[in-house]
């Protein structure tokens, strides 16, 4: 049979195990890997409909800029036909040939802003068979992180409701100091195991072990750890 103050630093010990567990779940970097991973395919997927709506918007552009070219050319085309004198069908003839080669540049741009939109759409299309995946794998961590957390408080509640007993099963005085040295470190009573403190694992002289066993007899059972100061219960 342990003693009460064993039983009480255990339930203790078992609290703030499970409470650093809690506070650092491996699950829950489980949900933050996979929502990084989700993060970075809609960052990845929102520059390409980016990059696909600017190619749109060029794409209209130089279409409109070509039309205009063409509308401007053909007025010129019909001027043509009016001209008499050599010198103003030269300037004409020289305005057009301008007007081609911006016509030129333009289908040239065209034609490559059509190219990269193609394969950006490509690109796009590709990467929606990875998101669903992603958000299974999100979805999952998450239920498996918050099962993880319901475990828990259920044990601690299971803890707390058998404090107010454990702590009722030891001596008043006894209790104030365990609790004072709670304060300080998270064991504050242990065992003597032979020549040892489990509490701070070193081992007692010969003479202390003597001290420790007389002083327990004459209190209950407990004494002071000469090593670490924790109560130090003797069987």
């Amino acid at each position: 049979m342990t003693h009460p103050l064993i039983d009480l630093q255990a339930a203790d010990t078992l609290a703030d195990q499970l409470r650093h567990r809690r506070d650092h779940l491996p699950e829950r970097d489980v949900v933050a890997a996979a929502r990084g991973a989700l993060t970075d395919w809609e960052r990845r997927r929102d520059a390409l409909r980016l990059r696909l709506a600017e190619l749109d918007a060029a794409i209209e552009r130089a279409e409109a800029d070509a039309h205009q070219i063409d509308v401007h050319k053909a007025r010129l085309e019909k001027q043509m036909k009016t001209v008499i004198a050599p010198r103003e069908a030269e300037a004409l003839q020289h305005e057009m040939a301008t007007l081609d080669e911006r016509r030129g540049a333009l289908d040239d741009a065209e034609l490559e802003a059509l190219e990269e939109q193609s394969e950006v759409d490509d690109q796009i299309q590709a990467m929606t068979v990875e998101e669903q995946p992603l958000r299974d794998a999100l979805d999952a961590a998450e239920v498996a992180a918050v099962a993880a957390e319901h475990q828990i408080a259920d044990e601690l509640t299971g803890i707390a409701s058998r404090l107010d007993g454990l702590r009722a099963a030891v001596d008043a005085s006894l209790l104030d100091r365990y609790d004072r040295i709670r304060k300080q470190q998270m064991v504050a009573a242990a065992e003597l195991q032979g020549h040892r403190c489990s509490g701070c694992h070193l081992d007692l002289a010969p003479g202390e072990t003597d001290e420790v066993k007389a002083s327990a007899a004459a209190d209950g059972g407990v004494a002071d750890c000469p090593q670490c100061n924790r109560l130090l219960v003797v069987r």
